[in-house]
């Protein structure tokens, strides 16, 4: 049996439809009209000190309920003193991230590569009372004069304390597990599976919480740094393309990373921690398609947890507790310094 449309039968269809997108959009305006703005205070010495700080209306919440919404979010550092909005996950084209096998935007907004070298731990930030070391995994197919490599883990040491986040091993990527682990100054750590859940240490502060159900975190250390973190594996689409000779029996699974920093000294190093020097020249070639930098020997630890490269100048116990509470220099935000039409090579942010 054959079902025919009239004219004014589509005409109506198309009316309803349209009056439901119409109320649709209606109930979301309401729901943010009803959304009370999130207010932060900055306690720490610097620009905003003490200063009470509205999220705008297009972010109201620091941690929203909806997984795909934006966070506020706040740089207390800022001469602005004005939160933005941002989103949970790693920025992979913003400034302070690494992702793929690795790729870094520094601090100057500039892209480089740093390959480092398989089952080997490297200093990617280096101050007075921060420590952050990777670990890489990788795997050289014959011919190759160098290993692929991905970032697996990263070692965090503050103060006196350790904490550590990992993308567990798998045969075979599945959406559905969750291939993250932690540890607390040696001691494994269970954060539940479930957005939004989280750990906090009463004693540092030192907060974990899921951004999504599973694989995806957000590590802070109050004043100090905030990590975004995501764990993938490498696909058959990047296996393809960059024929990395991927095994069956293991799907590379490892961390896509962005970092935010407040109040980094002028001093300090690490392959991407040096980026955040006020005067560094980055060696990276501008307009190159993938700007490789050197540094291996320079930043190479014997641990996740070792403060032993050369450049290293971890010594939390020399840093004063007044210098803890203003110890910033410039500002050091995920501003996006590429422009509307560029992929981000070569384009120089100074700050």
């Amino acid at each position: 049996m054959k079902i025919f449309f009239s004219k004014s039968s589509s005409s109506s269809s198309l009316l309803i439809i349209l009056l439901i997108v119409f109320v649709s959009g209606l109930v979301l305006q309401i729901q943010a009209a009803g959304t009370k703005l999130e207010t932060m205070t900055c306690y720490k010495k610097g620009p905003c000190f003490l200063k009470k700080i509205k999220c705008p209306k297009e972010c109201p919440l620091t941690s929203p309920n909806d997984p795909q919404a934006k966070i506020c979010s706040v740089n207390c550092n800022s001469p602005k003193c004005e939160a933005q909005c941002r989103k949970r996950k790693p920025n992979c084209n913003g400034p302070g991230s690494a992702c793929l096998d690795p790729r870094f935007i520094g601090g100057d907004g500039i892209v480089f590569y740093f390959h480092g070298k398989k089952n080997e731990h490297f200093s990617l930030v280096s101050d007075k009372n921060l420590q952050i070391n990777a670990r890489f995994i990788g795997l050289r197919p014959q011919g190759r004069n160098r290993d692929y490599t991905w970032i697996q883990a990263l070692g965090i040491l503050f103060d006196s304390n350790t904490f550590s986040l990992e993308a567990t091993p798998a045969a075979t990527w599945d959406d559905q597990e969750d291939h993250l682990k932690f540890s607390y100054n040696g001691q494994e750590l269970v954060v539940p599976k479930g957005h939004l859940s989280s750990w906090t240490c009463q004693e540092t502060r030192l907060k974990v919480e899921r951004s999504s159900s599973k694989n995806s975190v957000t590590v802070t250390i109050p004043e100090v740094a905030e990590i975004s973190v995501n764990v993938v594996p490498v696909t058959k689409e990047d296996d393809r393309i960059h024929n990395y000779q991927i095994p069956s029996d293991d799907c590379f699974a490892h961390l896509e990373v962005q970092f935010r920093f407040y109040g980094l000294s002028s001093n300090v190093e690490g392959v991407l921690g040096r980026t955040y020097q006020p005067d560094f020249q980055n060696p990276a070639k501008p307009g190159v398609a993938m700007p490789v930098v050197g540094g291996e020997d320079k930043y190479r630890t014997t641990s996740l947890f070792s403060a032993d490269c050369s450049a290293c100048v971890f010594s939390p116990e020399e840093v004063e507790p007044e210098q803890k509470e203003s110890s910033s220099v410039m500002e050091y935000g995920m501003l996006d310094c590429r422009g509307r039409a560029t992929g981000g090579n070569g384009i120089v942010c100074r700050k």
